[in-house]
């Protein structure tokens, strides 16, 4: 008598579930990595930019007229591109010219506390969705529509 050594129909599907579940958890790592690195290469960004909008505008003694715009003219951003979020971002003044702000908009809930748990070291204050970070309270929204400012003096 010939003995088979094939596999069962059974066993087919039960190899063919556990490679899908680890594709899919791989996935999921994969996406996660990928989002962690984005916000962290922004935040980088986000410091960079700054640092060169206080070593360009600390001769004039005040911040009146930073923008986007002007940033570009004067070769301190190579393009109007958001570091995050939506690319309605603006870097504007305060109206004494003491201090100025990164805003950007248009953040989803996951950069929205990835922020809100991390405060840069070089942002003197920091609004999330108006109202100022000052202890451990939940500020953003479940929808992509958050705004942070970074106040910088």
């Amino acid at each position: 008598m010939r003995q088979e050594s094939g596999r069962s129909l059974i066993e087919i599907v039960g190899v063919i579930a556990i490679g899908t579940v680890m594709t899919a958890a791989a996935i999921g790592m994969y996406r996660m990595m990928r989002e962690n690195n984005a916000r962290t290469i922004a935040t980088s960004q986000l410091e960079q930019i700054a640092g060169d909008v206080k070593l360009l505008m600390e001769m004039r003694g005040d911040y009146s007229g930073v923008s986007v715009d002007y940033l570009i003219k004067a070769g301190a951003l190579k393009s109007d591109k958001s570091p995050l979020g939506g690319d309605n971002w603006s870097v504007t003044a305060s109206t004494d010219g003491e201090s100025f702000s990164i805003n950007l908009t248009e953040l989803t809930q996951g950069e929205c506390s990835y922020f809100q748990t991390t405060k840069p070291q070089w942002a003197t204050a920091m609004l999330i969705n108006g109202y100022e970070v000052l202890d451990n309270s939940d500020r953003c929204f479940s929808t992509p529509t958050n705004q942070i400012s970074f106040v910088v003096q």
